[in-house]
């Protein structure tokens, strides 16, 4: 039987600070205002990898738009 690696699904508010190179509170506040999707688990918040992605790509289209 092979083994299967599982990849993470979820990450903290601090994983995605980290990522996006923004600071904590930065992030935080993005995800209060709803600017990053997330979800409320317990007492903790968690996001989509996918969340990630859709942040960093509405941020590249509307600069593409600022460009243009």
């Amino acid at each position: 039987m092979t083994s299967a690696t599982i990849g993470r699904k979820w990450h903290t508010t601090a994983e995605v600070a980290e990522m996006l190179g923004f600071s904590l509170s930065k992030t935080k506040l993005l995800v209060l205002t709803g600017e990053i999707r997330s979800v409320k688990i317990g007492r903790n918040r968690r996001i989509l990898p996918a969340w990630v992605d859709e942040y960093v790509n509405r941020c590249a289209a509307e600069a593409e738009r600022w460009s243009a």
